[in-house]
């Protein structure tokens, strides 16, 4: 067995689907007196550093929480910024993306967004549809509730009664449909709390909260997380 296979089947504990919760990348640039968009930034970099260290560990599918509904209260430099950040992995980080043969996905209502983005959202998950070794998701303009009121909508016009609304059914119609639910979700910055990241498909995962600021959230502490719900699994495991 390879090195490589042997990373595989150790180090990610069973985890197929993780999410991970990116807070603190304003607190970060605070604390080191450098500008709120310079955390955005050093966000970004370790986003795409992240999703190799998920591969590695043989994780299929990593949902980052990068924009909710709720973000766009923040100031327009901020917001123009981000969705800079986000045009820049759709665009920029595409070529690599389909090198490591990795399927991008976006969640989250994506006609809110701006024309030109929803663009290359659109090209991008073309571009990468048939990559197999893994997929790199992110939630944009997501809201859980959000999600939830659009599947319900979505059945309501297809279920020609009540009965035929079930939980499969929902789950088929939200954005993630077709993907395991998350095993786990990480979240950074020191928060408890899951502010409605994948409301529905999350109602069993495991979470992990550390009181590091996403900046500075290193492999070793991707590690410890994976371990952790390894523990947990084989304590309370069905």
């Amino acid at each position: 067995m390879s090195h490589h296979e042997d990373m595989k089947n150790v180090a990610n504990h069973g985890i197929k689907h993780l999410g991970i919760i990116m807070d603190g990348n304003r607190r970060w640039a605070r604390q080191h007196g450098l500008p709120t968009l310079e955390g955005h930034r050093r966000g970004y970099s370790l986003a795409k550093k992240i999703g190799d260290w998920c591969l590695n560990r043989g994780i299929e599918v990593l949902t980052l929480f990068a924009f909710s509904t709720e973000n766009w209260n923040r100031s327009k430099k901020e917001v123009k910024y981000l969705m800079g950040l986000f045009e820049m992995m759709l665009t920029k980080d595409l070529d690599e993306l389909n090198r490591k043969n990795i399927r991008l996905t976006v969640i989250g209502r994506i006609t809110g967004l701006p024309l030109r983005l929803q663009k290359h959202i659109e090209n991008a998950v073309e571009v990468t549809k048939n990559n197999t070794r893994g997929t790199l998701q992110l939630a944009i303009n997501y809201g859980g509730r959000a999600e939830i009121v659009d599947a319900v909508k979505q059945l309501v016009k297809e279920a020609r009664s009540a009965s035929k609304i079930t939980e499969e059914s929902i789950s088929e119609k939200l954005y993630t449909s077709h993907q395991p639910d998350p095993d786990l979700i990480i979240r950074t910055s020191g928060e408890q709390r899951t502010s409605g990241f994948l409301a529905w498909q999350a109602a069993y995962s495991e979470l992990y909260f550390t009181k590091k600021h996403w900046p500075e959230f290193t492999e070793r502490d991707l590690d410890e997380a994976l371990s952790e719900y390894g523990r947990r699994q084989r304590r309370f495991g069905k």
